[in-house]
């Protein structure tokens, strides 16, 4: 595994010089176009699997992409989605499943997370997609269609969020569920309804 510290220094003498203007502008301006809410797999990358720029995406990764529905109070991902949506006025949000997740892994096959009480705590935002999916159990085709049905889910509970209902009142902001299938690198666009 490379070291950390090399790729800082491949960045800052190869990469960053080749996108000097880019990081001037960046350091004054700050416009993406999309929130893209994915999965804290390492595997998903955001700006690669898009081809984004730097300054052109909102990220937030969260374990199982998992968006909980809006409630007052102190929030990372509610600070982060409110501002994206009510102060950067993206245009669209993106949230992005993948295949063979962890965390989708772990509610369709059913594991014992007593273990890891704060991960089985926030797996409990995926309730609605494990009701809604058919096909139970272990296996691909469980897991597949449970990361599906969780993006919906997770597209139902970002609506929940003020800024986004207000965005969606005014057809200020599109959202979009993607299944990103790493071993062929194919994104599925779901339906948003």
């Amino acid at each position: 595994m490379q070291d950390l510290s090399t790729g800082v220094a491949r960045f800052q003498q190869d990469v960053f010089p080749a996108k000097a203007e880019l990081f001037a502008h960046l350091a004054a301006t700050h416009r993406p176009t999309t929130l893209f809410i994915g999965c804290s797999d390492a595997r998903v990358v955001p700006e690669l699997i898009t081809q984004s720029e730097p300054g052109e995406l909102f990220v937030i990764r969260t374990a199982g992409n998992l968006v909980p529905a809006y409630a007052p109070g102190p929030d990372g991902v509610a600070a982060s989605i409110e501002y994206a949506v009510a102060v950067l006025n993206v245009a669209e949000i993106v949230v992005c499943g993948h295949s063979a997740c962890g965390a989708m892994t772990a509610l369709a096959e059913g594991h014992d997370l007593t273990a890891l009480p704060t991960i089985a705590g926030w797996l409990h935002h995926a309730d609605a997609s494990r009701a809604r999916t058919a096909v139970t159990g272990p296996g691909e085709e469980a897991v597949a269609a449970l990361v599906r049905e969780n993006v919906a889910a997770q597209l139902a509970n970002l609506a929940t969020h003020p800024s986004v209902a207000r965005a969606l009142a005014r057809h200020a902001v599109t959202l979009r569920g993607w299944v990103y299938d790493i071993p062929t690198g194919a994104v599925a666009e779901l339906d948003a309804a």
